[in-house]
């Protein structure tokens, strides 16, 4: 990703309207007994299964990049197995590869309301790209964006049993579903390849993979008489998290005006979780600080370049997790694994769960959680 000015033409496509009356709050109660908490062993940057795989070089079309996306794979299927996997490829040239085409796989996880349709659900959609930069040599780019990746797989995670349990209770109370869009929303996950540029960021040196995905998904269309016209379009939220897990203050800015209200979302739950003493990260950090922000007032959605952009220019609202101020680390090989502080990426994990739940409407089905006894701490000599 990299700053620069976007063209009025696409701002203009950027008008469509999200509706946002899909969101049920969570109880203090929920949050603090219920909803599951992110594990801490997951996050251990040797051994930790979620995140320690992914901190590794992962330039496209290399044998490490094919390893973190059978990493997602295993974990799709050995944890969450009510999700659909596919992928979406392609090859292009790059400036650094000649003529030869540089393979891009996206790795896509899916799962709506069993008795959906094709083409009948909207999807909130949690997004990160899995890729790394091609120089510096042995960039792990651990907050750009393996850390990203770590904390959505756990957010999903933590919702999976109670989205199942919501749309279980549904069919045995035999309500009418059909063609009820509050009761068509599915979640999915994207994991990008091939954002970074290969040699310096332009508009055909970047974001490889999203420019494809949304291309390929602007022109795939659902069956007649669908609610949603194409696969694009079923897009209801595109939620995409970037450059987070480091322990410096850096605020994120509500970037779009027509997404402020799921900035205003987050940013309460944000307010509340640190309010309940549910962070382990600093208490002096305040990350999304514009909750109050008026929906008249400055908004610089056309300064940051990243995966969203081919997106939003067809018109896909999105919440864009981005620091205005990039980590002092960014695109340099400090950028690695000792670098996260691991409390603020099992925090984001949460606050990315818990946005998840209430967009999703999951008050009242979640398991109460086991209370873990700590251990009496013995007095040192």
């Amino acid at each position: 990703m990299r700053l620069c000015r976007m063209t009025a033409a696409l701002l203009l496509l950027a008008s469509r309207c999200l509706l946002s009356t899909a969101y049920s709050t969570l109880s203090d109660d929920t949050l603090k007994n219920k909803i599951p908490k992110p594990q801490t062993d997951d996050f251990d940057i040797q051994t930790g299964p979620l995140l320690a795989p992914i901190l590794i070089p992962r330039v496209p079309g290399t044998e490490n990049s094919t390893r973190v996306l059978n990493h997602f794979v295993q974990y799709f299927r050995n944890e969450l197995p009510e999700w659909t996997i596919s992928f979406q490829n392609s090859t292009s040239k790059t400036p650094t590869h000649g003529s030869k085409e540089v393979p891009f796989r996206n790795f896509i996880a899916t799962r709506h309301p069993p008795w959906v349709e094709t083409g009948n659900a909207g999807y909130l959609t949690l997004v990160a790209h899995y890729d790394s930069k091609y120089h510096p040599d042995g960039f792990i780019g651990a907050t750009d964006s393996a850390a990203p990746c770590a904390m959505i797989m756990s957010a999903v995670r933590s919702i999976d049993s109670a989205l199942t349990r919501k749309w279980q209770q549904m069919q045995d109370e035999g309500l009418d579903l059909d063609f009820d869009e509050e009761h068509s929303r599915g979640i999915q996950v994207f994991f990008l390849d091939g954002e970074e540029a290969f040699q310096s960021w332009t508009a055909t040196d970047s974001i490889y993979g999203a420019r494809s995905l949304a291309e390929e998904w602007d022109q795939t269309t659902y069956p007649a008489m669908s609610t949603y016209k194409t696969m694009l379009n079923s897009i209801e939220l595109f939620v995409l998290l970037d450059l987070l897990g480091c322990g410096e203050s850096l605020p994120i800015p509500s970037w779009m005006q027509n997404t402020h209200w799921s900035y205003q979302h987050m940013a309460e739950m944000e307010s509340r979780l640190r309010d309940l003493d549910l962070f382990k990260s600093d208490p002096k950090q305040i990350w999304l600080k514009e909750k109050d922000k008026k929906n008249d007032g400055v908004f610089n959605q056309n300064i940051m370049q990243d995966d969203h952009i081919p997106f939003v220019a067809r018109g896909v609202p999105t919440l864009h997790l981005i620091p205005s101020r990039f980590p002092s680390q960014w695109h340099k090989i400090g950028d690695n694994a000792e670098y996260l502080d691991i409390p603020t990426v099992e925090d984001w994990s949460l606050l990315t769960a818990a946005f998840a739940a209430e967009y999703l409407e999951l008050e009242g089905y979640f398991d109460e959680q086991p209370i873990i006894q700590n251990a009496p701490v013995k007095d040192e000599l």
